[in-house]
């Protein structure tokens, strides 16, 4: 591991001699300067890690450093000693971006352990971005999969609600993809960087939903032991998504309606109003519109949430997305290079998908344990992705599988040849099949033109 790097900025020549060989003998890399021009010069073309400068300083001011610092090398972590500006010099040092300040005169050991916590955010944060860049990388428009009107029209209006504050609401169908779509939404926006916090409205228990939203005070309840802040003041800044709005108790829905109107929130037992900057993102399988009609969501709720709607239209309206959708999700699963045969295509395309993406995730998986890792074939999909097939038409229980699929493979044959006007040679390349094959399996199944 390489060492931590350290560059220190103090005039007093006794402090910066000491503290430079207190940091180098527990084993820092440090380099010590009297001035800050002498400071910038070096930090133009050298790389460290952390800076420790006093705030009163001979030629520039520490808080002008600071800013110059941090305009030049924005994720550069600081510290700040000070013996004599106020302590609210301080604090504009951390408003300016730095970590901590120490008070002069300070011990060794509290130098160590500012800088061991200061490592630590910075791991922490280095950490944060990594999964940030990820997310932003794995969450692009075209991860929402598919090559339907549909799929292109939607990625049209996924980037209008990146780009917008405003609320969205996503409805569809189990296993349409709605949590993905709000994922896209967030890391393409310009709140990508900020928190994104996702509950589940349907799991949360009922007795504690109010707090889990919107937090508690110490002593507002029994149990309520300390402060705490709820997942929308987490999201403070970023966005938040509540999946399943339509299990949001009705007398928590006008207090969330507030919210929403009014960008503010109290938590529980306390009189005090919290601004808050957030982009809310709900969505549920019901239909909300005829839940407020019954008298079970709040309608002026649901014109609030549904500023942008987004309908996620399920699988078995848009089968031409089938394909491309179970081949992603089998070079996923798939240890090497494997390939699918047309008619497994074609019986995909048959089958209704109550599940949606969901199950054509599940069935990729199976269908690959089931290959042997090179070909997917018919007798690989399971027997239950047959029978309920548009193809399938037979009485089950008196035949074996292969007796199925030979029935299967002959309706296959016969449809090519009637769509090719009995030219064989089309037929062949309408089913990826050599000339030759084509006319075995015609003179096995007894198949005339």
């Amino acid at each position: 591991m390489n060492k931590i790097s350290i560059v220190i900025v103090e005039d007093e020549d006794i402090i910066r001699i000491t503290l430079n060989d207190e940091l180098i003998e527990e084993g820092f890399d440090v380099v010590s300067f009297s001035n800050a021009k002498d400071c910038l010069k070096y930090v133009k073309s050298n790389s460290f890690d952390i800076i420790i400068t006093d705030l009163k300083l001979p030629d520039i001011n520490g808080l002008e450093l600071l800013k110059i610092l941090k305009e030049n090398l924005p994720h550069i972590e600081m510290l700040v000693m000070t013996a004599y500006g106020s302590v609210d010099t301080a604090i504009e040092a951390m408003k300016i971006g730095a970590f901590n300040y120490l008070m002069k005169p300070f011990s060794t050991d509290e130098l160590l352990v500012n800088i061991e916590k200061l490592i630590e955010f910075k791991n922490l944060r280095l950490r944060f971005n990594t999964i940030n860049l990820t997310n932003q990388s794995k969450y692009s428009y075209d991860s929402y999969i598919g090559q339907s009107s549909f799929v292109v029209e939607l990625r049209k209006i996924l980037t209008y609600a990146a780009n917008s504050n405003s609320s969205v609401l996503i409805t569809g169908e189990t296993g349409t993809g709605k949590e993905l779509v709000a994922n896209i939404i967030h890391y393409n926006s310009p709140r990508k960087e900020k928190p994104f916090v996702k509950v589940s409205c349907a799991i949360l228990p009922r007795d504690m939903f109010e707090s889990e939203l919107f937090g508690h005070i110490k002593g507002s309840f029994t149990g309520a032991i300390k402060d705490r802040i709820g997942k929308i003041e987490e999201a403070n800044g970023g966005t938040l998504f509540l999946d399943d709005i339509d299990d949001i108790p009705l007398e928590l829905q006008v207090k969330l309606l507030r919210f929403l109107q009014e960008g503010e929130i109290q938590r529980i037992g306390s009189n005090k109003t919290i601004k808050l900057d957030i982009k809310v993102i709900a969505a549920t399988k019901k239909n909300l519109l005829e839940l407020s009609e019954k008298g079970l969501f709040r309608e002026d709720l649901y014109y609030r949430l549904n500023v942008l709607p987004i309908n996620l239209k399920p699988i078995r309206e848009r089968l031409e997305d089938v394909p491309i959708l179970f081949q992603h999700f089998v070079n996923i699963f798939a240890k090497t290079k494997i390939k699918i045969h047309q008619n497994v295509f074609d019986i995909l395309k048959r089958y209704n998908w109550r599940g949606n993406i969901r199950e054509i995730k599940n069935i990729a998986e199976r269908t690959v344990i089931l290959s042997n890792y090179n070909t997917i074939e018919l007798n690989n999909l399971p027997i239950e992705i047959i029978q309920n097939s548009e193809f399938s038409k037979f009485e089950y229980g008196t035949k074996s599988l292969n007796e199925y699929l030979a029935e299967i493979e002959i309706q296959l044959l016969k449809e090519a040849l009637q769509k090719c006007e009995n030219n064989k040679t089309r037929a062949a390349e309408l089913l990826k099949i050599p000339l030759n094959t084509l006319r075995s399996k015609l003179e096995k199944y007894g198949i005339v033109e």
